[in-house]
């Protein structure tokens, strides 16, 4: 498959600054970015990492993942602090700003999409983002159930885009990855699988043997 560098990324849920710390903590040494999984108890029906959040330098690349109502309020505030920022399209009528305030602050810009949302809708815009964010089950928590019907959305923009980062979220453990893999997704993002997995290492190796 294509050139496109794969990674796996482990996603972090906090509600403080303690809990976000430690989870950094425990993966930092095996992977190289991080996903900031970010909830205003609105868009979503939970809260995570909704705070003055401080990101420890050096150790990862992050790349937050909006599931906000107000992208542009999170942006302006927290946006330095990571590198990729990830905006759903169902949370914003207008995304033209959205990516160019993401592309001002010298960010990479992605779009998320719910499974819900058809793939089509990302064409309009294709052009002004480096990554689209494919969910494969409905955001807001770990460890909920994995939609195979979602491969058809990634073959599709895999065969269309070639060179496109195409990133998977939801339901992505060792008996999943291989799926998206084939399908032509190259950034794998897992949260409960790695995070709650009592040897985080083994865990990301795992995933990472599933990819090659």
């Amino acid at each position: 498959m294509m050139s496109l560098q794969k990674q796996i990324i482990p996603a972090i849920i906090a509600k403080d600054q303690n809990e976000l710390d430690a989870a950094i903590n425990k993966v930092k040494s095996y992977v190289t970015w991080v996903q900031l999984d970010v909830m205003d108890n609105k868009f979503v029906p939970n809260t995570s990492l909704f705070f003055d959040l401080q990101m420890p330098q050096g150790s990862c690349k992050y790349e937050a993942h909006l599931m906000v109502q107000d992208p542009l309020d999170w942006i302006q505030k927290h946006g330095e602090k990571v590198h990729t920022i990830l905006v759903h399209y169902e949370s914003v009528r207008d995304l033209d700003p959205v990516f160019a305030m993401i592309h001002d602050m010298k960010k990479k810009a992605g779009v998320v999409l719910n499974p819900e949302t058809p793939l089509s809708v990302v064409f309009d815009f294709i052009d002004q983002i480096e990554e689209v964010l494919v969910m494969t089950v409905n955001p807001g928590f770990y460890g909920s159930p994995f939609l195979p019907e979602m491969m058809n959305k990634i073959v599709e923009l895999r065969q269309q885009y070639p060179e496109l980062d195409i990133e998977v979220d939801g339901g992505i453990t060792d008996q999943t990855i291989a799926l998206v893999h084939d399908a032509g997704a190259n950034l794998f993002v897992s949260g409960s699988f790695i995070m709650k997995a009592p040897d985080i290492q083994q865990a990301v190796q795992v995933l990472q043997k599933k990819t090659t």
